[in-house]
Formats: structure tokens, C-alpha cells, sequence
């Protein structure tokens, strides 16, 4: 029992020294992140396909306003993994490798670090777009039309570095920074601007978020550069079918070019979907069955209505593409050139304007006589409408003299040559084959009594 005391004694006494130690925490650096890496991930891949919605952006704003400093959201700008990353890119290119890949794919260097450095892309393009926001809210107070004049995000970036705190822009120099047009507009509107002139802390914030995006910027360049120089290594015929940057996500979404050839047509247009949902967004706004291939450039080309054909027949053609990749069959990549050009000639062909339907002139009209119908049957059947001999009587008219009237009525008719015929007239004749036939039992009721 001594024996415990005396180790709880120990322990409290070295409880109360650990809290006496004073924190030695950096006041710029904060305690957590506002944004973890797959949401910053996910957000670059949309920036990257092109497809950013409102929620997107409303979802940059709500991560910029919650940062106090620019390392709160901008965690990979100066973290060990991307410089690591960087350094390992610098001394794959330096190195006198041979330009074609022997045995697996995946047991290649170069694929690996290809994998890593895509995932590393689209995390850098996340915090540009969240490190541009957090700088367009701080210099706003100085300067807030600027972020209409400049959208892009490095060229805004290097104009608050060359204008920062001056109170005469005209004397700035913009050149190569901006179009001469741009520069024209920026100077005018910065000489009457309402902005205000900034403090030495905001404008130190300012400044440290200008060259964070700008080395986030350099350090894109670097790793988009990498990739499409490797991929057509990697994948040959998937890189020349969807370019390098969407085959790296495949490979990524997969687990591997190995497993990606695996995979059926059917399913491979929905790898990355999960991705695309990640942030928490409505799902109203989210298209559905949609993955990285929907926001290729091979399948943005098309118009919105043709678009999911588009990634059915896309997805087809990778399917074959990575099967071929990963037997390594045509690492010249004439597999991926061929399928290109049968997705192009489909899409003309799916685009192409419907042919006009040409209005026919009618036929010639025959002015000559026509060819009618006679016989019994249509004598016969000519015999009710025909004109009785008193209607051809009231028709005729006789030459030089005034013709009799009878009122039929409340109105005058004329009677023509009615009662005025000479010799006699003639009988109607009965046509016996017109007469009802009675049958010879039913004949003695019929005779008279």
C-alpha cells in the first residue's frame, strides 16, 4: 500500500509541473481546421472539371468568414506532404529514366507518385479558391471594385501585391500583370474608388494571403505539369481518350489501373460520385449517375442534352482503353487516338442538323376527260336522283311566249311547258324487276276478296 501512495504522490507532482509549463501555441495558427482535406479536395475536382454551382461557392464564403488566418484554411500551403511531394516531382523529371514502363504498371515509381500528386491537385486547387476568398474579403475595404474588374485568382492576387496600400494607382505599374484594356479600367475606377486605406496588420494579412496563393499557384503549375508528362506513360491510350488529368482520377477512384480495367462500362461513368457529395450540398443541385467522367472535357463539348449519351459511349471506350493500358499492348497510344476519332465522327453525327423536309408541288392537273364508271349497278343506282319527265317539262321554256305562274309557298314559280306537250302521254313504264318478290305460300292473302 506504501508502495502505491508514493507512485500517486509522483504522479500528482508531475501532473502539477506538466500544467505549470506555459503553452507555447502561435497566435496566427489556429487550434483546428475550418475545412478538412476531403471537402477542400472534393471542392478543387469541381473547380477543376468546371462545374461549380452556387453551393459551392456559398460553401467557400462560409470557410473564408470563419478563418482568422490564412494557414487556417490554406493547410497544405506550407505542410510537410506538399513539399515533400514537390521535391520528389523535381527529382523524377531530373533523372535519366527510360520513357517506357517494364513489368506492372503499379509497381512503377513514376505511377505512384502520379497518384499522389493528382490527389495533391485538386487539394491545392480547393485552397486557391478558399485562400482567394479570404483575401477578396480583407481587401475589400480598400479597394472593393476590384473583384469584378479581376476574376482570376493569380492575376487578383499579383494586382493586390503591386497596388497594396498606394494612394495613387496611376502611378502603379501593372504591366504583365494585366491587359493594357484591364489596366486602363483598373486605374480609373481605383482613382475614385469609396475603399479606405488599410493598417499595417490588415495590410500584413493581405500580403501573406497574396503570396500564399501565389506559391499554391506555382505549386499547381508544377504538379499539373508532372502529370500530363507521366500519364501518357501510365495510361496512353485512357490519357489521349480524356485527357491526362480525368484518366489520373479514374486510376485514383479505382485503386489502380489493374483494378480500373476490371471495372464495367456501366460503372466507370460513376466513379467519383461520392466525391461530388461529400460537402453536405442539396441533393437538388447534385446530377445523379454523374462521376468524374460527366465533367471531362470530352463529354462538356457536347450540349447539356447530349451529355449522358455521351457518357455512356465515353465510358464504353475506357473501358476498352484501360483493358489495353494495362497489357500494355499499345503504349504508343493509337488504341485512345482511334477511339477518340469514332467518339468525334458520333458526336457530328449526333449533332448534325435533321434534314429539311421539302415541301412536294401537287401534280399536274389532267385537263383531260375522265374516265367514268357505268354499268347496271350504277344506273341503277343513278335511277332516285335522276329528273322525272314533269320536272324536264317545268324546265322547258317555249320560244316567244310568257310561261304560267303558281304561288307554292308564298312564293311565284314558274310551271314552264307543264300541260302544254302535244299528242299523248306516254304511260310510265313499270319496272318489273323492281318490285318487292312474295313468296308463293304468302300470295293468297294478297288476293282481293
Amino acid at each position: 500500500m506504501a508502495f502505491d501512495d508514493d507512485l500517486l504522490a509522483e504522479l500528482d507532482e508531475l501532473g502539477d509541473d506538466i500544467a505549470d509549463e506555459p503553452t507555447t501555441t502561435n497566435d496566427r495558427q489556429p487550434a483546428q481546421a475550418t475545412a478538412d482535406a476531403t471537402d477542400i479536395s472534393a471542392l478543387g475536382e469541381a473547380s477543376n472539371a468546371g462545374y461549380m454551382d452556387q453551393d459551392h461557392r456559398d460553401f467557400i464564403d462560409k470557410v473564408a468568414k470563419k478563418a482568422t488566418s490564412i494557414f487556417g484554411i490554406a493547410q497544405c500551403a506550407r505542410s510537410v506532404e506538399l513539399r515533400t511531394l514537390l521535391s520528389e516531382i523535381a527529382q523524377n523529371q531530373a533523372s535519366t529514366a527510360t520513357s517506357s514502363i517494364v513489368g506492372r504498371v503499379e509497381d512503377d515509381k513514376s505511377y505512384q507518385l502520379v497518384l499522389r500528386a493528382n490527389d495533391m491537385s485538386a487539394r491545392v486547387a480547393g485552397e486557391i479558391l478558399l485562400v482567394h476568398q479570404f483575401l477578396l474579403d480583407h481587401y475589400k475595404s480598400r479597394f472593393p471594385e476590384l473583384e469584378t474588374l479581376v476574376e482570376n485568382p493569380v492575376d487578383y492576387a499579383r494586382t493586390v501585391k503591386a497596388i497594396g496600400n498606394a494612394e495613387d494607382i496611376s502611378q502603379v505599374k501593372l504591366d504583365g500583370i494585366l491587359p493594357n484594356a484591364t489596366q486602363m479600367v483598373v486605374v480609373v475606377t481605383g482613382s475614385t474608388t469609396s475603399g479606405r486605406l488599410l493598417s499595417m496588420e490588415e495590410l500584413e494579412i493581405v500580403d501573406e494571403a497574396a503570396d500564399c496563393l501565389l506559391d499554391l499557384s506555382q505549386a499547381k503549375l508544377k504538379i499539373v505539369g508532372f502529370i500530363e508528362t507521366k500519364m501518357p506513360l501510365i495510361a496512353p491510350n485512357t490519357t489521349r481518350l480524356i485527357g491526362a488529368s480525368t484518366a489520373a482520377q479514374l486510376i485514383v477512384e479505382a485503386g489502380g489501373l489493374s483494378a480500373l480495367s476490371k471495372i464495367p462500362a456501366c460503372n466507370i461513368q460513376l466513379l467519383g460520385k461520392q466525391k461530388s457529395t461529400s460537402l453536405g450540398f442539396s441533393s437538388l443541385t447534385i446530377k445523379k449517375h454523374t462521376g468524374v467522367l460527366y465533367y471531362s472535357e470530352a463529354v462538356r463539348m457536347v450540349p447539356e442534352d447530349f451529355r449522358d449519351k455521351m457518357v455512356r459511349k465515353l465510358a464504353g471506350k475506357c473501358a476498352l482503353t484501360a483493358r489495353v493500358d494495362a497489357q500494355q499492348t499499345s503504349p504508343d497510344g493509337h488504341v485512345g487516338v482511334k477511339f477518340q476519332r469514332e467518339l468525334n465522327e458520333q458526336v457530328a453525327k449526333l449533332l448534325e442538323a435533321a434534314p429539311l423536309n421539302a415541301v412536294k408541288p401537287l401534280p399536274i392537273p389532267d385537263e383531260g376527260p375522265k374516265r367514268r364508271r357505268g354499268g347496271r349497278k350504277v344506273r341503277k343506282a343513278r335511277e332516285p336522283f335522276m329528273a322525272t319527265e314533269l320536272q324536264k317539262q317545268r324546265d322547258r321554256l317555249q320560244f316567244g311566249k310568257f310561261q304560267d305562274e303558281v304561288v307554292v309557298m308564298d312564293e311565284l314559280e314558274g310551271v314552264g311547258m307543264l300541260g302544254q306537250a302535244a299528242g299523248r302521254i306516254r304511260a310510265t313504264q313499270l319496272n318489273n324487276r323492281a318490285q318487292a318478290k312474295v313468296a308463293k305460300k304468302y300470295k293468297k292473302y294478297m288476293k282481293p276478296y
